[in-house]
């Protein structure tokens, strides 16, 4: 054997040692979606409410530091309120208020317990410590995110067809193709 040879295969034994080095706490990283800049992360921003002058200036309360300001953004009672319902009955911290207690007891009629997304949390990086790539993809980092989740993902064409077939019908698809056209 040359000395090429063995340099070659002492750096391939090498970079194979390297590799095995890896903490295997992490959890895989399917999609490679990192962003590389040092900005602001515009999705974590939320527009507060619009100021609100009260007719009476005296009767403000005190301020309260640390508490919750009336123009602060409060989503759980924006989304109550977008779908119908009323956001003063919404319970504070995310309990479920006693007024909603049958609803979730007819939610989990079937047997599924309020840790669903834990439990779905945990299978899927399970799923994706079984899918985490090949050597390669995993070096150079590799976006397998697609190649991983196609058995589960829906032929919408197919599916599409499917309906159409059963008489479902569907005004936001696009219109079927016409026979010879």
């Amino acid at each position: 054997m040359d000395a090429t040879a063995k340099r070659l295969g002492t750096v391939l034994l090498a970079c194979i040692v390297l590799s095995a080095c890896g903490s295997g706490d992490e959890a895989p990283v399917l999609m490679n979606v990192r962003s590389t800049t040092t900005g602001p992360d515009e999705f974590a921003i939320l527009p507060n409410k619009p100021l609100e002058i009260p007719q009476n200036l005296s009767s403000l309360p005190a301020p309260t530091p640390g508490a919750a300001n009336r123009t602060d953004p409060s989503p759980r009672a924006d989304a109550i309120a977008a779908l119908g319902g009323r956001p003063d009955r919404a319970a504070p911290g995310g309990d479920v208020p006693s007024s909603d207690r049958g609803l979730l007891a007819y939610a989990n009629r079937y047997g599924f317990g309020g840790d669903i997304r834990a439990t779905l949390a945990a299978e899927d990086l399970e799923f994706r410590q079984r899918n985490n790539g090949r050597l390669l993809e995993r070096w150079f980092s590799a976006n397998v995110y697609f190649d991983a989740y196609e058995p589960q993902s829906l032929d919408q064409d197919a599916e599409l067809e499917r309906l159409r077939r059963g008489g479902v019908r569907n005004v936001s698809a696009p219109p079927a193709p016409t026979p010879g056209g």
